[in-house]
């Protein structure tokens, strides 16, 4: 473990050399014009900052084939991609586990398991590769386009690594955009209590935001009580990464492009389980909690955006329906578990 933690470390420090910084700047630059321009698009018109990303960097996907931005954006769906997700730790801490209730948190540590063996299951049925079938699963369980690009970084690469990955990015948005709007209505119809409402809606929608428009369209309350579900459903990515890693480690599959075994325990999912160590005994400043999560909301919608531009639209539409039906069936496995778990 110590080795891939120098080894995760060495690698950032040789980034940060002057002639590193020289060559990743221009695609740097790019990546964040374009998660500006899509935060802007979202503030303004109400649009899923994350889509907006994917949509952007599609368009200048010209920039990642050649030229002086190929680095820089490689640079951002890879190393930004895993600082933002290591500093999503400031926004979990013990105290979310107590709120909440050992019976429901046991109710979504069961979703999720069965809904990545669900999504296995099915995958095989649809003769989709298990990797894509495991992303997908994941990702529906667990928080969406984070977890996407979280899970995807550390699975084995091949060929149509990028694109399913995008898919997967564009799918989960989408779906968590529509069920914001149709869950309150159907929660309203099938619960009593805004704890329950609540409840359904921070463990169903994919993405925090969605949850967030969800749960305080129907009141402060259940808001609050969606919001929070959701943070502990993001903290179990970092457990769900680091079995899959050692999945992957343990059949010998690597996850680079030079053939490395890839680490015991990825650097950013370390990074991730410290500062949540952290943050649960409040050790880190309100101030620097806050600042530190702004910073993972930009590094996440700037990696996003450079994954839009390494990727085509033509090789997203190339994937076929089956992927299409794994993810919707994905979203509605899930919802049903939780309808099931709290009908008992």
């Amino acid at each position: 473990m110590p080795i891939s933690i120098m080894d995760w470390i060495r690698s950032i420090m040789e980034r940060l050399k002057p002639a590193s910084i020289f060559n990743h700047f221009p695609g740097f630059l790019v990546c964040v014009v374009v998660a500006t321009a899509a935060q802007f698009i979202s503030e303004h018109y109400g649009a899923p900052v994350m889509l907006m990303a994917l949509l952007l960097g599609m368009a200048l996907h010209f920039l990642s084939v050649e030229g002086r931005c190929m680095t820089g954006i490689q640079f951002c769906g890879r190393a930004v991609l895993r600082i933002g997700v290591a500093l999503m730790g400031v926004r979990i801490s013990a105290s979310l586990l107590a709120v909440v209730g050992p019976w429901h948190i046991a109710l979504l540590g069961v979703a999720l398991l069965l809904c990545i063996a669900f999504a296995m299951l099915l995958g095989r049925f649809l003769r989709v590769r298990k990797t894509f079938a495991l992303l997908t699963g994941g990702t529906v369980a667990i928080c969406g386009a984070s977890a996407a690009m979280a899970i995807a970084s550390v699975l084995p690469r091949h060929k149509d690594s990028e694109k399913n990955l995008l898919f997967t990015v564009v799918g989960v948005t989408v779906l968590s955009t529509v069920a914001m709007i149709l869950y309150p209505i159907l929660a309203g119809q099938l619960f009593d209590t805004e704890a329950e409402i609540g409840f359904f809606l921070g463990a169903t929608i994919h993405d925090v935001a969605q949850v967030v428009g969800a749960g305080f369209s129907v009141s402060e309350n259940t808001g609050d009580i969606a919001t929070l579900v959701k943070l502990i459903r993001v903290s179990l990515l970092a457990p769900v990464v680091v079995v899959i890693a050692l999945a992957v480690r343990s059949q010998g599959r690597h996850t680079g492009s030079m053939g490395s075994r890839p680490p015991l325990l990825p650097g950013f999912v370390l990074g991730f389980l410290v500062l949540a160590a952290l943050n649960s005994f409040d050790l880190i400043p309100l101030a620097i909690t806050d600042g530190l999560g702004e910073i993972s909301r930009w590094s996440l919608i700037i990696a996003i955006s450079a994954v839009g531009m390494k990727t085509s639209l033509g090789e997203v539409m190339g994937i076929g329906r089956s992927a299409m039906i794994l993810i919707l069936a994905d979203t509605i496995f899930l919802a049903a578990v939780i309808l099931g778990g709290l009908a008992l």
